[in-house]
């Protein structure tokens, strides 16, 4: 299969039927999906089982694969080969994943709270992941409410907090309790158990 990346593509779907796609540039697509996976291009034709000149002379236009060729950079991308064709939507997966084991996140401590980053090398996350130790015991111990951009949602795994928000009436949280709240709304969180408590907070960064 040798053809003009530009043109139109018929894409038969399983269940028999066909959809036309739009005109796609594929040396644009398969670099898009590269960068999404943070590859470069030794990393994405190692991937392929292409050569890296072969993989650049495809993202450039500089040359139309064979069926053979798109059908490793689909395995290689862990996609079909449909999808090589189909421009992105909003909720295409995009095959990015990090993993971090136990007390391996990036650790930032302040008076309040002993933070523990999650999935921290991941870049151009849409949400901030991070455990919690809350030190807190009181409001006097913050500079006022803690506010920030987008939402947040706020899960107990172990002891009992209490959570301030500028709208509401304190609430008192338990293991498995959880909260999902406007974080321009000021808020702050506190231990009321023996131990300090631990959270897991998930914050949106969009």
């Amino acid at each position: 299969m040798s053809r003009d990346p530009r043109t139109l593509i018929r894409i038969a779907r399983e269940s028999g039927q066909e959809q036309t796609a739009e005109p796609l540039d594929l040396g644009a697509r398969v670099r898009e999906l590269r960068k999404e996976r943070d590859w470069t291009l030794e990393q994405a034709a190692k991937h392929a089982g292409l050569a890296r000149s072969t993989l650049s002379k495809i993202e450039n236009g500089q040359m139309s694969p064979t069926y053979e060729a798109l059908k490793k950079l689909a395995v290689g991308l862990g996609i079909s080969v449909p999808q090589l064709f189909t421009p992105p939507k909003r909720e295409q997966v995009s095959g990015r994943m990090v993993h971090v084991k136990d007390g391996e996140g990036l650790r930032q401590v302040t008076t309040t709270y002993e933070h523990e980053l999650l999935a921290e090398s991941l870049t151009r996350k849409k949400m901030l992941p991070y455990r919690a130790r809350v030190r807190a015991r009181s409001m006097d111990e913050f500079d006022g409410w803690v506010r920030h951009d987008g939402e947040e949602f706020l899960y107990v795994l172990t002891g009992v907090v209490t959570l301030y928000t500028e709208f509401y009436e304190p609430i008192e949280m338990r293991r498995g309790d959880s909260a999902y709240y406007d974080a321009s709304m000021g808020h702050n969180v506190v231990s009321v158990s023996p131990e300090d408590a631990t959270i897991l907070w998930v914050t949106s960064l969009s």
